[in-house]
């Protein structure tokens, strides 16, 4: 994957549900983040081969058909959206880059874009004629009892793991204290009225003591908030990287991969360990790593259970301190890490996990 780059990377801020982007339809909120993104590479809209885009709550149809149209695309442009779930917007990131390392594509826009504020509602049609019956989320499983919701994956990921709520509360207090030193108004491009992440704040441990209960140690602080935002990274050929006054990063690679469905939170452990041996590389040379943090109890796992130094993760906070915008958080993971990597150097890792025990992981590197 080495003839790939990675020429730009911007994101939308993250506003939690029902907040500054609530008021935006979802072509709405990523247009203007695909239109700079692709200003920002020195490259104009008619030059993009593709537009790849995870998005989970749309209920059908082809969002990045219509954010593509909506960003002054040409209409030859298809667009391709992805659901699968959290993993979606770094997925985007691997079909992309498959796109052009098979000589499909040379210009590929890949993210996420989400409004969880302005999901449809979801109905269940009864095959016997009963009035449809009203539904939050479809099954990620065919057993229904390997089938849990979140909240209680996560819960039974603590307690498999003997992960206590204090460790888990003091990942989060740490989440938002990074988020607030860190300056990310470069990689953001202001949208309803918004040029920070709006959730961000001090979370102290006596704030975290008196969270809201979600389960026995999973908490209203420990856990993401529903939000709102989009992210797009743009990935070209070396081919047309050649002729661009940055070069950008270089994409090392990507991997998906399906575990356990009962315990989601650790699926991106096995995948962040295909993808390191693929590049011959270790954990112990990585610069910095992105790791979604839905729980913080299944990004202590993913840090631990991949070996990666704790020290290097999420410098900039991660999704406990931002918010999660379902299919749009893997690609504002890879944002965060294409910025962090400018100011770092070396290697990086994003990674994160989804509902149904999925895990993806991309490589990306300054060379």
């Amino acid at each position: 994957m080495s003839g790939i780059r990675i020429v730009s990377a911007l994101r939308s801020a993250v506003a939690p549900r029902g907040g500054a982007l609530s008021r935006l339809q979802i072509h709405e909120v990523g247009a203007p983040v695909l239109r700079r993104v692709i200003e920002a590479a020195g490259l104009e809209p008619g030059q993009v081969d593709e537009v790849i885009m995870g998005n989970a709550l749309g209920a059908g149809g082809n969002p990045a058909r219509m954010v593509a149209l909506a960003a002054g695309l040409p209409e030859e442009v298809a667009g391709l959206t992805l659901d699968r779930q959290c993993c979606g917007g770094l997925d985007a990131l691997v079909i992309g880059a498959a796109l052009i390392a098979s000589g499909q594509a040379d210009v590929v826009a890949a993210g996420g874009v989400e409004s969880y504020s302005r999901r449809p509602l979801r109905l269940r049609t009864d095959r016997d004629g009963a009035p449809p019956e009203a539904y939050d989320r479809p099954p990620f499983s065919p057993w229904p009892d390997r089938d849990p919701d979140m909240d209680e994956a996560a819960e039974a990921l603590a307690a498999e793991l003997d992960i206590s709520r204090a460790a888990q509360d003091a990942w989060a207090i740490d989440s938002h204290r990074k988020a607030l030193a860190a300056d990310m108004g470069p990689e953001i491009v202001p949208l309803g009225g918004l040029q920070s992440d709006a959730f961000t704040r001090a979370l102290t441990p006596r704030l975290a003591a008196r969270a809201p209960r979600l389960g026995r140690s999973i908490t209203a602080a420990n856990a993401a908030v529903a939000a709102d935002g989009a992210a797009f990274c743009l990935l070209v050929s070396d081919r047309v990287a050649a002729h661009l006054p940055d070069a950008g990063l270089t994409y090392r690679g990507g991997v998906t991969l399906g575990g356990r469905v009962d315990l989601p939170g650790v699926a991106p452990v096995a995948a962040i360990r295909k993808l390191l041996d693929r590049a011959n590389l270790n954990a112990g040379t990585l610069s910095v790593a992105e790791v979604m943090e839905a729980y913080a109890v299944q990004a202590i796992t993913c840090v631990s259970g991949a070996g990666i130094d704790p020290a290097i993760v999420n410098p900039g906070g991660g999704g406990l301190a931002r918010g999660h915008p379902v299919g749009a958080s893997g690609a504002i993971n890879a944002v965060r890490l294409f910025h962090e990597l400018r100011q770092r150097g070396g290697t990086g890792l994003a990674t994160i996990a989804a509902a149904g025990g999925l895990g993806t992981a991309v490589l990306m590197s300054v060379s």
